[in-house]
């Protein structure tokens, strides 16, 4: 059985990987980890996990959701200033875990295990907390500048892991427990000191405290359920009754709220609900909930998307409208309305109703690329490449936008501007010479006038020296 990404992250800390395939480190002291490196490594990292590690959960609505709720409490958190990205991975375990640089993954099986929008708050906020605590770097300070090599083998490790089950096993098995246990060591320390700082944080994000010992206790009383097998987020963040206690103890002496849950929490437990298993499981999953809480709105819209899944337009379109009418205005709902049109041929109704949700809804992000996504299908590609381009005036490093814009340009038949946008796409996924090929193209094209091929030029020089820099980096490692 493929095991868990974080427990993957925590052994490579332990076991050094070639030199050769290490993302480069730049001018670190022995005895620390500079915020700039370690946001080198985490971006290396991530890139491999985004367009390599088929776990990657690509949907723009749930990560949306995540990460509103994540820089909602790193707004608050003790360093508000630290750059946070979160991304979902699909694996039914219970795992969360932080990559250098302030990347937080969230499984989907602790997202649906969360009993409230609270407890995931605060495995986001005790996550934070490791980052802004620096508890990555301290670990590197405690080995050395060998530590920093061992830190930069988590990508390897990631990578080796997902084509490799038996990683984990093999370096138990390698004569260098006491190096992981020396891990586990320190990380008992950081673990207290997150549930300090992560319930800080909970507080100050007006979230309900009490959801942090309460599911760490439930996590806690479900280890004992898996004999020598305990939920990921066990293995790797060692939890005791004096944990439990001192959170308890320590939630006590904090203001006590009673805090609903927002919609989109629900929204998003109930889509991923849907998307589990197959869709004849998932579909006899949503019509059971919908028996035991038929007023629930967002239960309701899961069984929509399960009808969907299954094929069953006229049923999908029938539960939505129930929901429609029981729910307040939602993304979420106007989103799989528009699909539901897409699946009926119809895109052209998908962008009627995405417009008019943009209105509603115009800081969505996953609305957005709905829209633009919608408008090429509905051969609509000039306001497509309208709308893409104005998104990424407001964000650059948004790789979504940039395919959607090359897609835009290849149906409007212009080529130069679909090579240029596509070579963008490469070079945020860390690929330099696919992205240089497709500016070479861009200038071959042929469509291009004086000042978008100067701009080719340009961007093709800046990413040759690049090139060149990386490789010699590279080379001397």
């Amino acid at each position: 059985m493929r095991r868990p990404l974080a427990l993957l992250l925590s052994l490579a800390l332990a076991f050094p990987a070639p030199a050769a395939t290490l993302p480069d480190l730049g001018d670190v002291g022995a005895s620390d980890l500079s915020p700039a490196a370690e946001r080198r490594i985490g971006e290396e990292i991530i890139a491999q996990i985004r367009w390599r590690d088929a776990a990657y959960l690509d949907d723009p609505e749930v990560e949306e959701y995540v990460n509103r709720l994540g820089r909602k409490l790193a707004a608050v958190s003790n360093n508000p200033g630290q750059a946070f990205d979160f991304f979902v991975v699909k694996d039914s375990t219970l795992n969360a875990f932080a990559l250098p640089g302030g990347y937080i993954g969230v499984h989907t099986g602790l997202i649906l295990a969360a009993e409230s929008e609270s407890e995931l708050a605060s495995v986001l906020g005790h996550e934070i907390a490791h980052v802004t605590q620096r508890h990555i770097a301290q670990m590197v300070g405690h080995q050395s500048q060998a530590g920093m090599v061992m830190l930069a083998s988590l990508l390897v490790a990631v990578l080796a892991a997902r084509s490799n089950s038996q990683v984990s096993e093999a370096a138990l098995a390698a004569g260098q427990a006491g190096a992981l246990q020396s891990q586990l060591g320190y990380s008992r320390d950081f673990e207290r000191e997150a549930d300090r700082v992560g319930l800080q944080t909970l507080d100050a994000a007006g979230f309900d405290v009490r959801g942090m010992p309460g599911f760490f206790e439930r996590l806690q009383r479900a280890s004992r359920l898996y004999e020598n097998n305990a939920p990921a987020y066990l293995r790797t963040h060692p939890l005791t009754s004096e944990r439990i206690s001192d959170m308890e103890n320590r939630a006590s002496a904090l203001r006590y709220r009673q805090v609903p849950d927002s919609d989109d929490f629900r929204f998003v437990r109930a889509k991923l609900r849907a998307q589990a298993g197959s869709p004849t499981d998932a579909l006899r999953d949503m019509e059971s909930r919908v028996a035991q809480t038929p007023s629930d709105f967002t239960v309701r819209y899961g069984l929509a998307r399960a009808q969907l899944r299954a094929n069953r337009l006229d049923d999908a379109e029938a539960t939505l409208a129930q929901a429609r009418k029981e729910a307040p205005p939602s993304p979420f709902i106007e989103t799989l309305a528009a699909e539901l049109r897409t699946a009926r041929k119809d895109p052209a109704g998908a962008v009627t109703l995405l417009s008019a949700a943009r209105k509603s809804f115009p800081a969505s992000t996953s609305l957005r690329y709905a829209l633009i996504d919608a408008q090429i299908q509905a051969h609509r590609p000039a306001d497509a490449a309208a709308g893409a381009r104005e998104g990424i005036q407001a964000r650059g490093d948004d790789v979504r936008l940039w395919q959607l814009l090359s897609r835009a340009n290849s149906e409007l038949g212009k080529r130069t501007a679909q090579h240029r946008a596509q070579a963008e796409v490469y070079v945020l996924q860390g690929t330099l010479p696919a992205a240089i090929e497709q500016l070479e193209l861009a200038r071959k094209a042929g469509d291009g006038d004086f000042y978008e091929l100067s701009a080719v030029d340009a961007r093709l020089r800046d990413l040759k020296i690049r090139l060149t820099e990386e490789r010699r980096d590279r080379d001397q490692r």
